[in-house]
């Protein structure tokens, strides 16, 4: 029967690797590579130290904290709002809000949670830009009311180092009876459009006819003007024959006179 000789491991032993494992780990966790899109703010004890990156970023484990910032362009939805027009038409709409980070420190030490705020900042800007114009503004304007929420968002996101680069209305939604309003309106004018084009081409189609028998008369015309100058050519060669015979005959009946 073998027998197996054991390897018993100390306490320090185990201490030792443990510590080592501790000391890997907060050195990985102080050695920070930050990409050309984001930045790292630092809190050292609760405090704001700075902003760091791009690149190789170190810090003081457990002492500083680090709040990750993207600055690539982002955007959030606004799900449809009912908004009450000048003329009191109840309006439903939809947009997207485009923003990005310009400012790191103050995205983080200024707002606690932006998606949030923005959303809510942006449905009450909405109304109020809304309330302000009739429906027919709302209707046709839309490019106008974009640039005025993108204007306002902006003027406010920006103490939180946020700049809002665009803003897109997506959806007008306008009381049903407007709807069905718009709907016959734009039936009658594929119709009218129908009118026009038929009788458009039926004019076409007139003056086409017109411009050919025009076109055939002048032929017609030509072709008469034509065949008199060649009759009438022919009878003026005919008497200049004759013409020409008669004075020879003349000529020939002199000549005999005298013989």
């Amino acid at each position: 029967m073998r027998n197996t000789q054991a390897f018993p491991v100390s306490l320090g032993t185990i201490l030792t690797f443990l510590i080592g494992l501790i000391v890997l780990a907060l050195i990985a966790s102080a050695i920070k590579i930050v990409p050309e899109y984001k930045r790292l703010v630092i809190l050292r004890l609760g405090s704001f130290l700075g902003v760091r990156g791009p690149g190789l970023v170190f810090r003081i484990p457990i002492i500083d904290q680090i709040i990750w910032v993207d600055l690539r362009e982002n955007y959030f939805e606004i799900p449809h709002q009912t908004c009450i027009t000048e003329d009191n038409a109840p309006t439903d709409i939809d947009f997207v809000v485009y923003f990005k980070v310009v400012d790191p420190a103050p995205s983080v030490l200024n707002v606690a949670n932006f998606r949030g705020a923005a959303l809510a900042l942006a449905t009450t800007t909405l109304r109020a830009v809304i309330g302000e114009m009739q429906l027919d503004e709302v209707l046709a304007k839309r490019d106008d009311i974009n640039q005025i929420l993108r204007v306002k968002l902006d003027e406010v996101t920006e103490r939180w180092g946020v700049k809002i680069t665009n803003v897109e209305i997506r959806e007008i939604l306008p009381p049903r009876q407007v709807q069905d309003a718009m709907i016959k309106q734009m039936a009658a004018e594929r119709d009218r459009r129908a009118m026009i084009t038929e009788a458009e081409g039926k004019k076409t189609s007139a003056i086409l006819i017109a411009e050919g028998e025009k076109q055939a008369a002048i032929l017609k015309a030509e072709g008469q003007r034509q065949a008199t100058i060649l009759k009438a050519e022919g009878y003026a060669e005919a008497l200049r024959t004759i013409f020409s015979v008669a004075k020879e005959i003349d000529v020939n009946t002199m000549r005999l006179q005298y013989l």
